[in-house]
């Protein structure tokens, strides 16, 4: 016997799941929820993967801050950014996304 698994509907729901998770620590911090999302260079694919993460945010109601670097910015350069971001109360999260 095989189950047939429906992923749409199965994504659907994850995604309601998640808005409500995210409304109630929203109404917890007064604020929606923060991911920084730091691009470093101009690869193709990274930009579909983090444009289709910001559009997820969106969709389930996390603000989304993005921030673009050239492909030679040092690991010096980022660390700064990183520990700035880190001292922001409107991220609660930090992706980084190199090529």
């Amino acid at each position: 016997m095989t189950n047939k698994l429906d992923g749409k509907a199965l994504a659907k729901k994850i995604k309601a799941e998640l808005q409500q998770k995210v409304q109630s620590l929203q109404s917890k911090i007064g604020r929606p929820p923060g991911l920084a999302v730091l691009m470093v260079g101009d690869n193709p694919a990274s930009a579909v993967y983090v444009r289709n993460k910001e559009k997820a945010c969106t969709q389930v109601g996390i603000a989304s801050f993005g921030k673009h670097f050239p492909a030679q910015t040092s690991q010096a350069e980022l660390t700064q950014v990183i520990q700035k971001l880190n001292q922001d109360p409107q991220v609660d999260g930090i992706l980084v996304q190199l090529p």
